[in-house]
């Protein structure tokens, strides 16, 4: 897997660039983190813990514009590649 900062980098410019449904999974997830989401599930709790968390809904989240639809274009990959979520 790519290091954090050159995935947040690929993942703010070109999600497509991303190899595999992980690499995508980790871009979309780390802007979460990034923003004090609370992961519920094993796998984010895993990959990113919870210290510091403040947001237990996706929706509450502050995001940016820009972050906005850094997400949408990931999740928009995912579904081409048809990711498991």
């Amino acid at each position: 897997m790519l290091g954090l900062l050159g995935f947040s980098l690929m993942a703010a410019s070109t999600p497509a660039r991303a190899e595999t449904c992980d690499d995508l999974w980790y871009a979309r997830n780390e802007i979460y983190k990034a923003q004090g989401y609370c992961f519920r599930t094993a796998r984010g709790i895993s990959a990113f813990g919870n210290a510091g968390c403040q947001y237990d809904a996706v929706e509450d989240v502050p995001l940016s514009s820009s972050q906005r639809r850094t997400i949408a274009d990931i999740a928009r990959e995912e579904r081409a590649r048809r990711c498991p979520r």
